[in-house]
């Protein structure tokens, strides 16, 4: 059945030439008078759908004259009520009614022309006429109209379900990019920092080898605690991106996932940058006060980032501080240096540090500030505006 009603949808056209077939009624000995009036009232069902309102002005036209040259009605006058209900079902209201006007019209002076009065039955016998005319008329309209309101309803609910779809879709793709650069900024933060350390280490232990053996041999116990601690990181991060179904891991026992560092994790992030040979000061000003974990990530990958820079852009001897201003409107971390290299403590090669950076303290709505310091080197300075709680 779903099949079939499908197969008459699209061939809407046979199915209006099977209903003007049906309408056709054999006159008998008056077919040859009936037959062109049959013709232009039944030809006309066949072009409906497509020109409701031509199809409806030709079979209305087709009826006047039959009113006026015929003394009774044919079969073929159903055609009226056909058109009606199609004028209303695909044409404004304002037309559609316009359409029942001239039907009911129509339907008067048929009654009146077919059925003369006489003085025995009266105006009564014109009364109930004229309704069992103008009945099918009028039901006839409001089959139309409510298929109407019923069309347009279901197209609103289809259309609105499109742009629901399609907002979701946006949405998604939003979601996506933004999670994509999310991961990239978190990737970007902890290989930096690692590799950057394990370089350091490295040209250390290359020109220790061979005068100091010991001093080498520290070397690459500094690298291989940093390639383990890189690679810790990185799982922790990946692990969480992963189906678990498909993590090579105990799922019984979960996976091994930590929480993300924070302020209170600084002291272990600057003996890192110590044991890679950047002297390195903490200062902390005001009254500490606890603060939300993203911002508190934000503040240590601030840190991280800029510390990295510094290894890479200072120069060899320089030095770095980092300070942690509480006050009542929020958190201002400085890291500054006296390098004399190119870049300092400012954004590395290709800028993807900076922008992560400006990203994680903007998206608390702080603020990035980075630029050379006035006795030499470079400095960075970011604001958050926190709403710190009392200890």
């Amino acid at each position: 059945m779903p099949s079939l009603y499908a197969w008459l949808r699209r061939n809407p056209r046979l199915v209006d030439g099977a209903l003007a077939l049906l309408l056709i009624y054999p006159g008998g000995a008056r077919l040859l008078v009936t037959l062109p009036f049959t013709l232009g009232m039944v030809v006309p069902i066949v072009f409906r759908r497509a020109y409701p309102a031509a199809a409806f002005a030709a079979v209305i036209a087709v009826g006047a004259l039959q009113v006026l040259l015929l003394r009774r009605p044919i079969g073929a006058d159903l055609s009226v009520l056909v058109v009606l209900y199609t004028l209303a079902a695909y044409r404004p209201r304002r037309i559609s009614l316009r359409g029942l006007a001239i039907c009911l019209a129509g339907a008067a002076v048929a009654t009146w022309r077919w059925h003369p009065v006489h003085p025995v039955d009266g105006l009564y016998t014109v009364g109930v006429e004229t309704a069992l005319f103008g009945g099918p008329v009028l039901l006839a309209w409001l089959l139309g109209d409510s298929a109407r309101w019923r069309r347009g309803y279901y197209q609103a609910l289809e259309e609105k379900a499109a742009r629901l779809e399609r907002e979701r879709d946006a949405q998604a793709l939003v979601a996506a990019a933004a999670e994509r650069t999310r991961i990239a900024r978190e990737i970007h933060d902890v290989v930096a920092h690692n590799v950057s350390v394990m370089v350091v280490q490295a040209d250390g232990a290359a020109f220790a080898l061979d005068g100091s053996p010991q001093r080498a041999r520290e070397a690459l116990g500094a690298i291989s605690a940093t390639g383990r601690r890189a690679l810790a990181e990185m799982r922790s991060l990946l692990g969480v991106l992963r189906d678990p179904a498909s993590r090579d891991v105990d799922l019984a026992a979960g996976p091994e996932l930590g929480p993300q560092p924070g302020i209170d994790e600084l002291g272990e992030l600057l003996g890192q940058a110590r044991a890679a040979g950047l002297p390195v000061s903490l200062t902390v000003s005001g009254v500490p006060r606890p603060v939300p974990e993203g911002e508190a990530l934000a503040v240590y990958r601030v840190v991280q980032e800029s510390l990295t820079n510094v290894r890479k852009h200072a120069g060899p001897g320089a030095t770095a501080a980092v300070s942690l201003g509480y006050a009542g409107e929020g958190l201002v971390i400085r890291v500054g240096d006296d390098g004399r290299g190119p870049g300092g403590a400012g954004p590395d090669g290709d800028g993807h540090g900076l922008t992560g950076m400006r990203e994680r303290i903007e998206l608390y709505g702080g603020s990035v500030r980075i630029g050379p310091r006035p006795g030499g080197g470079y400095e960075v300075v970011a604001r958050l505006p926190l709403a710190l709680e009392p200890a």
